[in-house]
């Protein structure tokens, strides 16, 4: 963490990033392209009809695998300083991985570095696992970790009667675990597609055709070859390019994690709601400060704060996903420079859930006030009393329970009276004058099974 950082993700929260920094920073960045560049190296190695890289021994391949295990910041650094000579950022990879081979048995192929590639194939398969590797290693287990919290939260809420609200008002009793459950199940779905996107690589030169590669070794199946590289680098081939991978599948991501974003804001706002109702405790923390002047106040600050992100990372997500498809003709570089703030996007949604986790963390469910609210809300048993007397054959029952309660103010004994004065069969009756609004929750509490333990 710096003090002068710009971004409040380096600054601020430059602690909550850990691990995602180990995939989108620049230092991630340059790690990748060496990566790739290696693993490309060593796949000539094995390519039959390209006699001029020649099989290396097992020594040769741990010897180039370790360059980039080994990869660090004093590495990056000084691919840096061979940038501020080439003025070219991958070409300045190129160039690091000869030095490092200067010395070893390796050096009578450092000509086949880079060999056949634009920059862009390199980029694209490094963007590509970047992306894989934040999404899949970092993002999916704090994601998965949020919501099974909250699966818990609903499973042990599911019994707990709860006055719904609809427009605001009084509605329908429901369960607190039931109304929980609904956002977990929505979750559940965005990571069911997150666990099935695709993260696309390209591999074919500087506008898609092999050119430069059936130039030098035009009897090389390239297509073949190059699908079984992208394929171990554990990416799925995209066969059909410009000099650009076309980017459709970090759309595809982002929407998810848009989707999945706004699913946490509509939650980060209910959980506010029934605080602010009274439904949910905060526990204090000690030394903590809600305000510099109302030493009673408690905030939901966490909830507050996850609000926050996710506006942010959707504004940089929406950008990305409908910016980086559109490219004119075979390329221009907008999508360079847009597409290194993905970790951006990524970043403020990872933090949206980390606040959201620890504001979970301090609720705890209180019963008296969720019992005050319902038995002030006499009138939400208008609705079954009027649907059992449809059942019965009443004349305008809607309308009679309408001029009963609208307005009026309910108790226990004006709703038991109404109903003692019906003509209904007895067990209806009964059921009737049993009936609490705490009671009335259909079968809320048996919905929860439908969310996934």
């Amino acid at each position: 963490m710096t003090i002068k950082a710009i971004s409040p993700l380096d600054g601020r929260y430059a602690e909550q990033m850990n691990g995602l920094n180990e995939c989108f920073s620049e230092w991630a960045l340059l790690k990748f392209r060496v990566h790739v560049e290696i693993e490309w190296l060593i796949k000539m190695s094995q390519v039959d009809g390209l006699a001029e890289v020649r099989p290396f021994t097992d020594a040769e391949v741990n010897t180039l695998r370790g360059i980039s295990a080994s990869f660090n910041e004093e590495s990056s650094a000084r691919i840096k300083e061979i940038e501020r000579t080439t003025k070219h950022d991958v070409k300045a990879v190129e160039y690091f991985i000869k030095e490092q081979l200067q010395n070893s048995t390796l050096v009578d192929v450092l000509e086949f570095v880079h060999f056949g590639c634009t920059s862009e194939d390199i980029n694209n398969l490094s963007h590509a696992l970047m992306l894989k590797t934040a999404i899949h290693d970092v993002y999916l287990p704090l994601a998965e970790k949020f919501v099974g919290a909250v699966a818990d939260l609903a499973e042990n809420t599911k019994d707990v009667s709860m006055l719904a609200r609809t427009h605001g008002q009084t509605a329908s009793p429901t369960t607190v675990g039931k109304e929980i459950a609904v956002f977990v199940y929505r979750w559940q779905r965005q990571l069911r597609q997150f666990r099935q996107l695709e993260f696309l690589g390209k591999f074919n030169g500087a506008v898609g055709n092999f050119n430069a590669h059936t130039s030098a070794y035009p009897n090389l199946n390239w297509e073949e070859i190059a699908s079984s590289f992208v394929e171990s680098l554990g990416l799925a081939y995209n066969p059909l390019t410009t000099q650009i991978e076309s980017h459709d599948y970090m759309a595809e991501c982002f929407h998810v994690m848009m989707r999945f974003n706004n699913i946490l804001l509509d939650f980060d706002r209910d959980i506010w709601q029934y605080i602010s109702l009274g439904y949910f405790k905060q526990r204090v923390v000690a030394g903590e400060v809600g305000s510099s002047t109302m030493p009673h106040k408690v905030n939901p600050i966490n909830f507050e704060n996850s609000e926050a992100n996710v506006g942010l990372s959707n504004a940089v997500l929406d950008h990305l996903a409908n910016k980086l498809p559109i490219s004119r003709l075979q390329r221009d570089l907008t999508d360079s420079s847009a597409i290194r703030n993905m970790g951006v996007g990524v970043a403020h949604s990872y933090l949206a859930l980390q606040s959201a986790l620890r504001g979970l963390g301090q609720l705890s469910i209180n019963l008296q006030a969720l019992e005050d609210d319902l038995n002030h809300a006499w009138e939400v048993l208008a609705e079954p009393v009027q649907t059992v007397m449809r059942k019965a054959g009443h004349d305008n029952p809607y309308e009679k329970l309408k001029e009963l309660t609208r307005g009026a103010a309910m108790t226990q004994e004006t709703m038991r009276a109404f109903v003692e004065s019906l003509e209904l069969e007895a067990d209806d009756k009964q059921r009737l004058l049993a009936m609490t609004p705490a009671s009335y929750t259909g079968i809320a509490s048996q919905l929860v099974k439908h969310i996934q333990k």
